[in-house]
């Protein structure tokens, strides 16, 4: 039986409880906390060394899991309760991707324009999956993504305004989604081979891209249902670059046995040390082909503000998409990655469906663009707004500026690396990324370099395997990617103290 004091869970008094909302008031405050803590933040990262958090995270597997409440709470916390265990459990698991010592991977910076985008993007809450739903959000995109195209160069066949109104760009989430995009898209255009036939038999839809290329390839062919066994990995020449000759055999091949090759891919700065796929070649071949040629230029992609860089997308308007993560090198935040294409029938063909609630005047007559139909998810945040507020905060002068500054670096620490008879460069150093390893030592040795510069807190290097030199034997390669919106000149030459140093 329920007392008076101890009201049932569905008795009016449980069931009105007031929801403790956050007012706007203390939202107010707490925000302007929260901007602090991310300015101090950032502050502390260019600090004096010693100060500095180690940049990798210092933390044992399940830490930061154990560290944390078996139970949520059955009532809300203070704010100061909630505010202090970001600085007790959260920051002790954090690798410090913003740090002037974090050469590992490709660069994933941000800048704080691009914060507040981001900040703004979450207060206003918008769905933006239709027109109809958030205007401001589809038509900011459009006249964004067509202002990027300007910036790099891209052939106006792939603008929204282009001569033949058929282009245009999207913002996805990933180069792992454009990826998936285009190549459904080349499957919607691709000829008919019929119901499903097993991996062994029958004609099959055939996709290549180079054994250098990112994994992301491989796993839209698994997604879109063309199947992992149906992706020719093509070898790569002296430079690591993708080798034509071989791509335009191993196509005849497949034709000669009944396959359809339908999709290229090639690559505008491979993920292991930086190589330029020869575009133009692999272009004239899709066009010959009747293929659909997507480039992946996920890293390199924001160098192409600089016309110095342009020759790496020599025959670019070649392509059928063309992608590019902004939230790699172009400072802003994750997650912000361009797709462009030149048929977007093909594209809003793969993935257009209409339920009846989704139905509206707009849409129906054909008046907007729908960029639901552009992505394989359904809803999308307004993205737009973080990339907006960069490019108009650091105009093409500012952006060219970071780029060049960033390839001058690296060319100083190839330059180093070069000049020390124990090292030895590995690949062809073209923008911000540099590979390199022990001239004389086995793999093991040039791992354990890696290791002990990385165990020191001051400096995060990241590894590859590459095949290396006229026997082209694969070796553990040391990559140092420069890229930071923090890094200076200083913190090159801190890293390369601390890599010769290591020895």
């Amino acid at each position: 039986m329920t007392t008076a004091q101890e009201p049932s869970q569905g008795s009016s008094e449980a069931s009105h409880r007031a929801v403790p909302h956050m007012s706007t008031d203390e939202f107010r405050r707490r925000g302007k906390e929260m901007v602090d803590w991310i300015a101090d933040y950032i502050d502390r990262l260019n600090g004096p060394g010693t100060e500095r958090p180690p940049v990798m995270a210092q933390v044992e597997p399940g830490q930061v899991y154990r560290s944390l409440p078996v139970h949520p709470p059955s009532e809300g916390e203070p704010w100061e309760a909630i505010a202090a265990d970001i600085d007790r459990l959260v920051m002790p698991g954090v690798t410090h991707w913003q740090s002037p010592g974090f050469f590992g991977y490709f660069p994933a910076n941000t800048c704080f324009p691009a914060l507040l985008g981001d900040m703004l993007s979450s207060g206003l809450g918008v769905q933006g999956f239709l027109w109809h739903t958030c205007p401001s959000l589809t038509e900011v995109e459009m006249r964004v993504t067509d202002w990027l195209a300007q910036l790099i160069g891209l052939p106006a066949s792939f603008t929204i305004e282009g001569s033949d109104k058929r282009g245009g760009g999207v913002i996805q989430s990933t180069a792992s989604d454009a990826a998936l995009v285009a190549m459904l898209a080349a499957r919607e255009r691709a000829p008919s081979i019929g119901a499903p036939t097993p991996t062994t038999g029958g004609p099959r839809l055939i996709a290549y891209t180079s054994t250098q290329a990112h994994s992301s390839i491989v796993k839209a062919a698994m997604i879109s249902g063309v199947g992992r066994d149906n992706v020719r990995l093509i070898d790569t020449d002296e430079d690591l670059a993708m080798d034509a000759s071989q791509l335009a055999r191993q196509v005849r091949a497949d034709r000669d046995a009944g396959h359809v090759p339908f999709f290229v891919s090639s690559t505008v700065g491979t993920t292991s040390t930086g190589a330029i796929d020869p575009v133009r070649t692999i272009g004239e071949l899709t066009q010959r082909e009747g293929m659909w040629h997507h480039i992946d230029a996920a890293y390199a992609g924001s160098a192409l503000v600089c016309e110095e860089f342009r020759w790496m997308v020599d025959g670019w308007e070649l392509a059928d998409t063309f992608n590019f993560n902004p939230h790699k090198w172009m400072m802003t935040n994750f997650d912000c990655s361009v797709l462009w294409t030149r048929d977007r029938e093909s594209i809003t063909g793969a993935l257009s469906i209409t339920p009846e609630y989704l139905r509206n005047r707009a849409s129906d007559e054909g008046l907007v663009i729908d960029y639901r139909d552009w992505q394989a998810p359904l809803g999308r945040r307004f993205r737009a707004l973080k990339l907006w507020f960069v490019i108009r905060h650091y105009g093409a002068d500012g952006l060219k500026a970071f780029i060049r500054e960033h390839v001058r670096l690296a060319a100083l620490f190839a330059e180093l690396v070069g000049d020390d008879h124990r090292f030895e460069l590995v690949g062809k150093r073209e923008l911000g990324l540099v590979c390199f390893r022990l001239r004389d030592g086995s793999d093991e040795e040039t791992k354990a370099l890696m290791q002990r510069c990385n165990d020191t807190g001051r400096i995060l290097l990241t590894h590859t395997v590459v095949p290396v030199g006229p026997a082209r034997e694969e070796r553990f390669v040391i990559r140092v990617s420069i890229g930071s919106t923090y890094v200076t000149e200083q913190a090159v030459r801190d890293a390369w103290d601390v890599i010769s140093g290591t020895v």
